[in-house]
């Protein structure tokens, strides 16, 4: 099975940033898409935040456009998560997703933001 580990978490004030990483042990070519989502304290599901399919172009929710940024390093293996002008409301934990091609999600532990006012 696929592991994927989540780094880069911490606590920023608010207007801070912070750039999430996700390394697989599997390559990432080999999945539909890459993606992060979060889960704040207030909610019981995880939202997409970003993702980032092989061979195509981001995608970002409405919600999430502008200052999130989400790339992939195909050779490494890893995908990226940079975060620009934090706001309380981003606190949640962060999680890496793999999505495979017959639709099976792969998830990582996940890693804590939290964005103080």
């Amino acid at each position: 099975q696929v592991q994927l580990v989540e780094s880069g978490g911490g606590s920023v004030q608010t207007g801070g940033s912070l750039t999430l990483s996700c390394a697989s042990s599997q390559s990432i070519i080999t999945f539909n898409h890459m993606a992060w989502f979060r889960q704040g304290p207030a909610h019981n599901q995880r939202e997409l935040v970003a993702q980032a399919p092989t061979n195509a172009v981001p995608y970002y929710p409405d919600s999430m456009k502008g200052r999130f940024i989400i790339s992939r390093d195909d050779a490494a293996n890893t995908v990226t998560l940079q975060m620009n002008n934090l706001k309380p409301e981003d606190t949640a934990i962060y999680y890496c997703n793999a999505s495979s091609w017959r639709g099976y999600d792969s998830w990582g532990q996940g890693t804590q933001v939290t964005v103080s006012s």
